[in-house]
Parts: structure tokens; sequence; C-alpha cells
């Protein structure tokens, strides 16, 4: 395909995006304004010099960052801007489906509450759903770098709100915070009702992508890009067909790889792993879901036929119904056909 081409493709192509931490769409403007309104002060003198301190050299320092972002959040009304800001810009990309990470701790810890949160939030992927065709899950995230005891505090504090969150995750600083730290709490999750995934293998070795599977038997994987260095975790991996969440301008931003040109997203599609594309933390990382599809496809040179499979596997990954995924594929496949009977794909 030619740049026009596929940019277009891109562009248009239904998809959904299973790897999306909601405080880690909170641009800079948007940042300025909530904290002007509860009369926070940023350390940062302007817009620019905030946007020209997101340069990091690792995932502990984009932490660093974004928690000090995450602590102008303060009424419902934040959480519901915030949320609503990410689904505008995702509806003008074609996504149709989206699945959202939230990290009460974030906020419980500073005193908001966790209705506070969930319900500003949740108000927003209803809103998204009713005006702009968004179907949604959400899926609560447990702070690895804190202690279980405390996980399983904030899992206490989430069953009056259960019908609302799909799953429970993990996510924060990976190295040193092993999925086996978690399983109990992960165990009694799965008791309640709750699906699972886990962060694995970004920064982690192949060793926490098997500690995800096998003691949090999780339902996908988030990143997992070092399980390329396991050839039978690979084979597992494919052999299950578990979803791996890739975050392409993420892993560049945070030195996972050096170059994009160097990402193993096109090896993953050769060794027949479910891969799909996603945005991590947009604000922070340079791009939102069709960037991050356009930098790999230009990057690695991806054809038509795999951009339709990755698209394809965001829906299959999914936790939404068979029927829903079956209409949403079928949505894709369509605009394919109808792509090509219009367009020239070399």
């Amino acid at each position: 395909m030619s740049q026009s081409d596929i940019e277009k493709f891109i562009a248009g192509i239904p998809k959904a995006e299973l790897h999306l931490h909601i405080e880690g769409t909170f641009e800079p403007e948007l940042m300025f304004e909530i904290a002007a309104r509860n009369s926070i002060k940023l350390k940062y003198n302007s817009v620019d010099e905030l946007r020209a301190a997101y340069n990091f050299n690792n995932l502990q320092e984009f932490l660093d960052i974004y928690y000090s972002g995450a602590n102008v959040l303060i009424k419902e009304k934040d959480f519901y801007d915030l949320t609503w800001a990410y689904l505008q810009k995702i509806h003008a990309q074609h996504v149709l489906h989206t699945e959202i990470f939230f990290d009460p701790q974030t906020h419980t810890s500073r005193g908001i509450s966790f209705d506070t949160v969930i319900t500003g939030i949740r108000r927003a992927l209803e809103d998204g759903r009713e005006k702009l065709g968004i179907s949604y899950r959400l899926i609560l995230s447990f702070l690895r770098h804190l202690s279980e005891a405390d996980a399983f505090k904030t899992l206490e504090e989430a069953l009056p709100y259960q019908s609302w969150i799909t799953a429970i995750g993990l996510d924060s600083s990976e190295k040193g915070h092993p999925p086996t730290k978690f399983e109990r709490v992960f165990t009694k999750a799965r008791e309640l009702g709750f699906l699972t995934v886990a962060h694995a293998g970004e920064e982690g070795p192949p060793e926490y992508v098997w500690e995800a599977l096998n003691l949090l038997n999780v339902s996908r994987i988030d990143h997992g890009n070092r399980s390329l260095e396991d050839q039978n975790l690979v084979e597992e991996l494919a052999k299950r067909q578990m979803p791996l969440t890739v975050c392409p301008l993420s892993n560049l931003k945070l030195k996972v790889v050096k170059d994009i040109r160097q990402h193993p997203l096109a090896e993953m599609l050769r060794k027949n792993l479910m891969v799909t594309v996603n945005s991590d933390d947009p604000a922070y990382f340079g791009g939102y879901i069709n960037e991050n599809y356009l930098a790999v496809a230009k990057a690695l040179n991806l054809t038509a036929e795999q951009i339709l499979l990755l698209a394809k596997n965001s829906f299959k990954a999914s936790f939404l119904s068979e029927a829903d995924k079956i209409d949403l594929i079928e949505k894709t496949d369509n605009y394919y056909r109808k792509y090509l009977e219009n367009n020239s794909l070399n």
C-alpha cells in the first residue's frame, strides 16, 4: 500500500481497544483545566512545559509523572471529563469497543472515594455507548508496587459495583513485583466471578508471563513482548491463542524497544500469536490507537491483510459476547471488502 492508502485504510477500519489506562489519557490541556477549577497548582508553568516533561527513560520515570498528574482528579466530574475526552478521540478513529483500565488505589490513597472514581468513569462510558455507539467493559487494575493486602482491600471496595466491572487486572511497576505476589487475591477475584488479566513481559521476564498464565489464570496478557525469549512459552501462547495486548508507541517511549522497526509485533504474527494493537497511555506516549497502527504498519511493512487481522483480533480477544464479536468482525470484513473494491491495494 502507498502511504496515503495505508493511512486511509487504518483510519476507517473498525477496531477495539483492549489496553488503555484511563488515567493515561490525561492531555496537558485538560490537566491544566481541571487543576485550575480544583485550585491545584501544577509544578509546570505551561502546557508546553508539561508536554516537554513527557520524555521518559523507563517505566518508573513515566509512572512518577503519571501519578503526579492523577493528583488533580478530585471530583466525579473530573473523572467524567477525562473519560469523555478519550471517548471523543476514539470515536473519530473508528473504535467501536473499548476495555478501559482504571486504578482506584491511585485515588483512594489520596482520600478520593472509590464511588467518586468509578461513577464518573462509568457515567461517561454510558454516555459514550448511547451517544457515540461505543460499547465498553471496565477493568479494575491493582497497583503491583503496593501490597496484596491493599489489593484485597480494593477488591472489597469494588464489590458494591461488581455489575459494572468485568475483569481484574494488574499494572504499575513490573520489575520486582511478580504475578505470584497477587496469586491469592486473583484467586478470590475469580471466585467472585471476575475475569482476570495482567501486565506481564513488558520489562519483566518471560517467567512473569508463565506466572500470569498458571497462577493468575488470566484471559489476556497485557504487553507480553518478552514472551518471545522463551520458545516453550511462545508455543503455549499460540496453542491457547492467548491474546497479547501490545502497545507499540508505549514500548518505544519507555525504551522497551530502541526503534519501532525492531518491534516484535511482526514476529508475533508470524508465530501465530493472538496479538492486538493498543495505545496504553496515549497522552504520554504520543498517539492513540490509529497512530499505533500506523507506526507499526509503516515500520514493519505490514500488509492490508495483516492490519485486517489485527483489527479482527481486537474483537476476538475482547470480553464481548460471542454474538457481538461475530457482528463486529463481520463489519470489519465488510469494510475490507468495500475498501478493496474502491482502492488498489498492493
